[in-house]
């Protein structure tokens, strides 16, 4: 920054001042990790519906358990997206710590999915079969709903607990004035 002459300190030249500067110079690492995190998911996303379905329609398998194999397996393309490319820039704790803790926190978000695909299937099935025993219902239930509930808890643990440590680059900048 530089001063003029009434002693007013201006931002340098192709600089934005003002609030929305403000707000990507305080956020714009967690917008990155974000972006990269969905694009992560995305794709880890498509392999457990894909999944999902094949186990259902070719393999015959009960909805719960072809829920269960499809996630954990796309949970591993998802461990290896997000840990070398999502979080790269942060600190290591050790492969085997990120690797059972990621795993942990994934199994609480299968949990949620899980949970809301058996609210849906059993419990709302039992009331209308012909309406919530459906693949449609199913999918809606477990890849939808339950996606969206998991990868909520999913994101805020992993980058509170499995991949901690913020890089030196990665933490806000603090202004400080001198008196």
């Amino acid at each position: 920054m530089s001063t003029t002459v009434t002693g007013q300190q201006t931002p340098p030249a192709g600089t934005r001042p003002g609030p929305i500067r403000a707000l990507l110079d305080r956020f714009g690492h967690l917008v990155r990790e974000l972006g990269k995190f969905g694009t992560v998911g995305g794709i880890a996303f498509v392999v457990d519906i894909a999944l999902f379905n094949v186990f259902i329609k070719a393999l015959g398998m009960e909805s719960l358990t072809a829920k269960a194999i499809a996630t954990a397996i796309a949970a591993t393309i998802a461990f290896l997206g997000n840990r070398f490319w999502t979080w790269r820039h942060r600190e290591r704790s050790g492969l085997a710590r990120e690797y059972l803790l990621y795993f942990f926190f994934n199994a609480v978000g299968l949990g949620i999915g899980l949970a809301c695909l058996a609210i849906s299937h059993y419990g709302l099935g039992s009331i209308w079969p012909g309406v919530f025993k459906t693949l449609l219902a199913d999918n809606i239930s477990a890849n939808l709903v339950g996606t969206a509930m998991g990868t909520t808890f999913r994101f805020w643990s992993y980058r509170r607990f499995v991949f901690v440590g913020p890089a030196a680059q990665d933490a806000p900048e603090v202004l400080t004035k001198s008196h």
